[in-house]
């Protein structure tokens, strides 16, 4: 069905080329405030992290559609959410770079970014499923979170302490 130069395969390719933009986009909104507070995952990183995700799912349900066809169900088991995992351990492997402890101040770095990173993946899936307003929701979500939480932290988590050691990101 997908495997040929159709029109309509052709028609196909180009919306999945669209939806790569759309993820692009959001996981670029994610990057870039990540960027501007100057962090070691930042625009780029974001954004093709959000854009893996949307590939991999978008490729695999057409690897499903396509399997299907040719094999018998007895055959062939497809589980999608394979696939979920397969994007989260990858983007854990980039996050776990981006996470350091800095013994002279005794705090971790990154955990904020790397959490970041993880988060973009289910925006990336909602685009590759046809979930455009979930994934607009959620940027904007993740987007607050990262602006105004770290402002809402430091005024409030201190409650009188002079320090609090657990990370900066």
């Amino acid at each position: 069905m997908f495997n040929d130069f159709s029109i309509p395969a052709i028609l196909y390719d180009l919306q999945i080329l669209g939806q790569a933009v759309v993820a692009l986009l959001l996981g670029g909104i994610i990057g870039w405030e990540r960027e501007t507070q100057q962090k070691w995952a930042g625009l780029r990183t974001h954004m093709l992290v959000c854009f893996s995700s949307t590939m991999i799912v978008t490729i695999g349900r057409m690897l499903i559609v396509d399997s299907q066809s040719i094999f018998s169900d007895s055959t062939l088991r497809l589980d999608p959410v394979r696939l979920i995992e397969a994007i989260i351990t990858g983007v854990a492997f980039l996050g776990a770079g981006t996470i350091f402890r800095d013994p002279e101040s005794n705090r971790m770095r990154g955990l904020t970014t790397a959490a970041s990173l993880l988060a973009v993946v289910p925006i990336g899936i909602a685009v590759a499923i046809n979930r455009y307003i979930l994934a607009v929701g959620a940027t904007l979500l993740i987007l607050f979170v990262l602006r105004y939480m770290h402002a809402f932290e430091r005024r409030f988590a201190s409650n009188g302490k002079k320090e609090i050691h657990t990370h900066t990101d």
